[in-house]
């Protein structure tokens, strides 16, 4: 039998990932394949947002357009119109009862107010930091500061506040959904279209 010479040297593609055998097999995590946060709107956006599109607190609240289904059917859709209707209004519901329970926790206000600072000062200085050889951008920083604040906040009774808000939103904007009579006011407004176009 012939013998065949099998030897050689493999070499590893350019764009193979640092974990699959670029280091020797080790495993790193790199920050930059993370996604880019920067075109997500702030909290003070999506409020400023959420107030442009308002419907009037004194329609949303009329005592007299609530009513109860006659169907399932009318009842499937109206709450389909009061959903899409007053979504601004529901949205500003849940940041409201948000703001409550942040306000009565003060433990959770402190480790959010805590994080916020931290990721202001990272802004203002714009330093890159090394770590452990590797070089943290202020990106990088930002990421790292909201990655360990969230345990925090979990340890602090975040989750609990976070379901009580959710749950009591769920609850209030049902309620307005089922019982409110959006037939009332959608007519009112065709009327009043309909007379400045004749």
């Amino acid at each position: 039998m012939a013998n065949i010479d099998m030897s050689g040297n493999m070499q590893v593609p350019q764009g193979a990932p640092v974990g699959a055998g670029g280091s020797g097999g080790r495993f790193s995590f790199d920050l930059q394949s993370l996604p880019k946060l920067q075109n997500l709107p702030s909290p003070l956006e999506i409020i400023q947002i959420v107030r442009k599109s308002l419907r009037p607190w004194t329609v949303f609240f009329n005592i007299n357009n609530f009513k109860s289904a006659v169907s399932m059917q009318r009842l499937n859709n109206r709450v389909m119109r009061n959903l899409s209707y007053f979504q601004s209004n529901y949205i500003f519901i849940f940041i409201v009862l948000m703001i409550y329970c942040l306000i009565t926790s003060p433990l959770i206000l402190l480790v959010i107010v805590g994080a916020a600072f931290s990721c202001h000062k990272i802004r203002t200085r714009n330093i890159n930091v090394t770590v452990a050889g590797h070089q943290v951008t202020p990106k990088q920083q930002i990421i790292a500061v909201n990655l360990i604040s969230a345990p925090i906040l979990f340890l602090v009774g975040a989750g609990a506040v976070l379901f009580w808000t959710l749950g009591a939103s769920c609850f209030v904007i049902a309620m307005h959904a089922v019982f409110y009579n959006i037939d009332a006011i959608v007519t009112e407004e065709n009327e009043g279209f309909l007379s400045e176009v004749v």
